[in-house]
């Protein structure tokens, strides 16, 4: 990432920049630069909309390769978005069309799945 990038990204208002920048250059991007993006992402994205669609293109790339940036883009999406309308596709999106199934192994292997989970169906006993 150039300074010049690295100066138009500091002046993204909403997270929009930010992701295509990474969803341009994902090849390019080394772990350190990744982490550079998700913090900036998270600085500007106030609903958690662009922090959830990086963490699923992330995702559809390479779930493991992209394991600890997911982690941190889910993390923070479910902190960002308080009106839950991007947590219902992360859950579709990373956990398949079966994870109602999975529910209680998830919840209890996957801090993230079990945040989402909590916040969409509160009166759900896991």
């Amino acid at each position: 990432m150039t300074d010049d990038d690295k100066k138009k990204l500091m002046q993204d208002t909403d997270g929009l920049l930010t992701y295509e920048y990474l969803a341009n250059h994902i090849g390019e991007s080394g772990p350190e630069e990744i982490d550079a993006l998700i913090e900036n992402m998270e600085r500007v994205d106030l609903s958690g909309q662009f922090l959830a669609s990086a963490a699923r293109y992330l995702n559809a790339i390479d779930p493991a390769g992209y394991a600890p940036a997911i982690k941190k883009l889910v993390a923070a999406a479910i902190d960002k978005d308080r009106e839950h309308k991007y947590l219902p596709d992360l859950l579709l999106g990373l956990y398949g069309e079966g994870y109602e199934t999975k529910a209680t192994e998830l919840c209890a292997t996957d801090d993230n799945f079990r945040r989402i989970y909590k916040r969409l169906f509160p009166a759900t006993v896991i």
